[in-house]
């Protein structure tokens, strides 16, 4: 195995999130949970109600000499609207909104660059409304939300 690093994305409801990250040859494992909140030890409700200051995020551990941290970007900026404002389609709060979390000085470097590009490309005729922040403390969110796709469709069968 290669060097392994970590990512953490929000990007609206965080089973889609996951399940997208997932499906990446390099990415080795990943959890959903709660990041960016001034509220210790959240639980979905305490997000849910919007008192924690919260975003449902995605974290990723990866192997950097399988996939680079611009292709997780990319991916990022591909599922989900960067110009929306504390929502993604159906799912409104601020819980939901659109952010980088980085684990170094180079990801921030990285994740500021692609998103300027990104911004200029044309793509949106609105602004990119995406925080790119630090990393702070992140809070595992509860069992039946890891992985949530892949066990709905385990109790399918």
């Amino acid at each position: 195995m290669g060097f392994m690093e970590k990512a953490t994305f929000g990007a609206g409801c965080f089973w889609g999130v996951e399940a997208a990250f997932r499906k990446l040859k390099g990415v080795i494992s990943t959890s959903v949970g709660y990041m960016g909140g001034h509220w210790p030890n959240p639980c979905y409700l305490d997000v849910c109600a919007r008192v924690t200051g919260h975003a449902e995020v995605v974290q990723i551990e990866y192997d950097s000499t399988i996939i680079r941290y611009e292709h997780l970007l990319e991916t990022f900026w591909k599922i989900h609207d960067p110009t929306s404002l504390n929502r993604q389609g159906y799912d409104r709060g601020e819980q939901y909104r659109s952010v980088i979390f980085c684990h170094s000085s180079e990801q921030e470097k990285l994740a500021i660059k692609s998103k300027i590009k990104l911004q200029n490309s044309g793509q949106y005729d609105k602004d990119i409304v995406t925080e790119i922040k630090a990393v702070s403390d992140y809070y595992l969110a509860e069992d039946y939300h890891q992985q949530y796709f892949e066990k709905q469709k385990s109790n399918r069968v």
